[in-house]
Parts: C-alpha cells; sequence; structure tokens
C-alpha cells in the first residue's frame, strides 16, 4: 500500500502567516465561508499565532490554501516569491530542532525574508533579560517572532508585550505549526476523495501531549472525526479536553476520548503518534515506557483500522513507538 508513513513537507506559509498579505490571492478561497479570501487574509494580518483555538474553521483553511498554494508556485511551477523582502524574522529556539528550524529558516528565506536565529547560548530569555525587554527589543528589530519555549505562558508573555506577531514554535501546551503541516500532508493525500476531509477518522495512539491538542484544536473545526487513546495518568489536560468537547458539539464532529488503543483505531483513516519521552522527560524513561506498554503502533493494532489508512508521526520516531512493520 501507498504509507504506511506519510511524508510531510511542512508548508512554507508557516513561519510567518501575518505577513503574507491578502492581497496575494485574489481568488476566492474554497472554505464553505460567506467571506472572501481577501477578507479572511485581511483579518489574519498582524495577529498572532500562539494555537490554533484562536482561528476560526474558515481561517484555518485559508491558512492551508496560502500553504498549498505557495507549495504549487514554489515546488511545481518554479515561482520565484519574494512577499517578505525586507522583511527580518527572529527565531528563538530555547529546544533543539531538526524540521522545526529547518522548515522555518528555508521558509521564510524562500519567500525573501532573512530568518535571525537565536538559540539558547545567544539569548536567555527571562534570564538575562526579561521577556518584557526581549519584546520591545526584537520588535523593533524584526518584523516578526518565532519562539520554541517549555511552558506556553512564555509565549503568550512574549505576545503580550511585542508589537510585531508572535508564533508559537512549540511550546508544553501546543504546537500549532505541526497541525497545520500534518492536515495540510492529509489534505494532499485524501482531499481528491473527502474535498475538505469532512468525515475523515483520525486516531491518537500515545501521550496526551502538545501535538494531541493541537491537533484537536485544528482538526474537529474541519470536520474531522477525532478518537485519542492514552494511558491512564498521561490524558489530554483537562481544561483542553475541555475545550475540544465543545469544538466537536459546535462543529458536530466526533470526540472520542479512551484508554483503548483498539477502541481509537477501529475504523481509522489516520493513525498519529509522537515521541513518549519528550524534551526534559528523559529522567521519566523507564516509566514511562513501562505505562506505554501496548501503545506500539503496528500491524497487528491496525487491523481494523481502515483499508485505506496511513499512519503520522512529526519525528523523530523510537522503535518503542512505532513498529517496522
Amino acid at each position: 500500500g501507498e504509507c504506511s508513513m506519510a511524508c510531510r513537507w511542512r508548508p512554507l506559509a508557516r513561519t510567518a502567516p501575518s505577513l503574507l498579505r491578502s492581497s496575494l490571492y485574489p481568488t476566492a478561497v474554497r472554505c464553505n465561508s460567506s467571506q472572501s479570501s481577501s477578507n479572511l487574509g485581511d483579518g489574519i494580518v498582524g495577529r498572532d499565532f500562539l494555537t490554533l483555538r484562536d482561528f476560526s474553521s474558515a481561517e484555518i483553511r485559508h491558512l492551508l490554501w496560502v500553504a498549498h498554494d505557495l507549495k504549487t508556485r514554489i515546488k511545481v511551477d518554479k515561482e520565484r516569491l519574494t512577499p517578505l523582502s525586507g522583511h527580518s524574522a527572529a527565531l528563538i529556539f530555547q529546544k533543539r530542532s531538526t524540521r522545526t528550524r529547518t522548515s522555518s529558516e528555508t521558509g521564510f528565506s524562500l519567500l525573501g525574508g532573512h530568518p535571525a536565529f537565536l538559540s539558547e547560548s545567544d539569548i536567555h530569555l527571562g534570564v538575562s533579560e526579561t521577556i518584557h525587554d526581549t519584546a520591545k527589543v526584537l520588535s523593533g528589530m524584526t518584523d516578526l517572532i518565532l519562539l520554541r519555549c517549555d511552558k506556553h505562558e512564555e509565549v503568550e508573555e512574549l505576545a503580550k508585550h511585542a508589537s510585531v506577531p508572535v508564533v508559537n514554535g512549540l511550546s508544553e501546551t501546543f504546537h500549532p505549526l505541526q497541525t497545520l503541516a500534518d492536515i495540510l500532508t492529509l489534505k494532499e493525500h485524501f482531499g481528491g476523495r473527502l474535498g475538505h476531509l469532512d468525515g475523515l477518522n483520525v486516531a491518537w495512539v500515545g501521550d496526551g501531549n502538545n501535538i494531541i491538542h493541537s491537533l484537536l484544536m485544528g482538526c474537529l473545526p474541519l470536520g474531522i472525526n477525532m478518537r485519542v487513546a492514552t494511558p491512564k495518568g498521561y490524558e489530554l489536560f483537562p481544561n483542553v479536553a475541555e475545550y475540544a468537547h465543545m469544538l466537536a458539539n459546535k462543529h458536530d464532529t466526533e470526540f472520542l476520548v479512551t484508554n483503548d488503543p483498539q477502541e481509537a483505531v477501529r475504523g481509522a483513516n489516520v493513525v498519529v503518534t509522537d515521541t513518549w519521552i519528550s524534551m526534559g522527560q528523559e529522567e521519566e524513561k523507564a516509566e514511562r515506557i513501562k505505562a506505554f506498554a501496548g501503545y506500539q503502533v503496528n500491524s497487528k493494532m491496525c487491523e481494523e483500522a481502515a483499508s485505506d489508512w496511513v499512519f503520522l508521526h512529526c519525528l523523530p520516531r523510537k522503535q518503542e513507538e512505532v513498529a517496522d512493520d
């Protein structure tokens, strides 16, 4: 079959959606909304991108449409587009990264902008300088700030004091850029058959972490059914689960929470997992591997999944999380 692992390509628009002026896209976006593409784009310009719960379903579709359009024009049509010419972005990475850093720097550069990478050794956010002061300084030098950090409160505080848009490159609670990349991947894979992915069944098997939190915020408003299986003691954050139930009711989508992976995977078109041991949790490794027994994604677990099921992992993956088969 086509995929035990769906290939991901992070959309170029994801590093700076607020700088992509809607005037670049005069054609109406197909988003099941009476709003035009221009109006949707104007409503996004200048806003922070901290979590997808801050965006309507029409706005999420618009971001995906722009990302797909840019990807096609740059990678397929070989157009040279420089809407970010003359703009710069401060990319603050307190946590190491391969894919997010490379895709962010490459995407911003391809669109004509200048990314300035700042590691933990370059900038001690909240240590040698307060978050307030860092926000003010970087706002005067750059047009956008991306922060990859531990506590979600840090990116919220940065956004509170910055006068330029702030993008969440990952926090302990949310990873919205990853979700946009995931949904775009699914849209490219299933889009021809399912249109806007309405009715797609996505199963999560693993830790109740920032990845599934963001998937819930992005998928439920688009009509994607979500089934979440986590071990006891590793469930979703209660406030996130509560909000997800509200989204499911509002958008008439299914939201199931269980401790049984088989129940979640049954009939799933997509099976998703993530690392069981995130950065900073290394001391919990033995305890977590024991708690996650029976959660390895493999052919046996997915025997009752849909015949066309695909697998997603944001990488890097470990052998205990998913088998080679």
